[in-house]
């Protein structure tokens, strides 16, 4: 069956994210370092042993992937265009998750309130820069 998972390239700190995104999150994580794995022959760089080179968060209904971004890669996390929507069938949990990601060093974009298109929706940056956005539709509960 096919699927679709986001990934993360991390510059260097994907293993401090995951760990932290397990225990927000909950979920089951598997982090693979380079170490970890076989000799690879005709990789293009040296790969720091440590270095994440896959991680997966399985959360239920989704997968977030990712690892350390590889040498001379420079992407920018936040300030990019994106970010991950997680829905959620419960409020309480929802505003739990953002007010979590704020309070532990990120900052709340939009707090977490009925909208106008019936739902609860909210947005928060995590300490590690990354943009993640709550819904729970058709919530009856404010």
């Amino acid at each position: 069956m096919p699927t679709l998972a986001t990934y993360i390239a991390f510059l260097g700190n994907s293993k401090e994210a995951f760990e932290y995104y397990h225990d927000v999150f909950g979920g089951e994580l598997n982090l693979v370092t380079y170490g970890d794995m076989p000799p690879m022959e005709g990789m293009p760089f040296e790969p720091d042993p440590n270095s994440v080179a896959h991680a997966t968060l399985t959360l239920p209904g989704g997968v977030i992937a990712g690892g350390d971004a590889m040498p001379g890669e420079d992407y920018t996390v936040q300030g990019s265009i994106y970010s991950l929507l997680y829905s959620l069938d419960d409020v309480e949990e929802a505003r739990r998750l953002i007010q979590r990601l704020a309070d532990d060093g990120g900052s709340i974009q939009m707090p977490f309130e009925p909208s106008p298109w019936g739902s609860h929706y909210g947005q928060a940056f995590d300490k590690f820069g990354v943009f993640w956005a709550f819904d729970v539709e058709d919530a009856a509960v404010a």
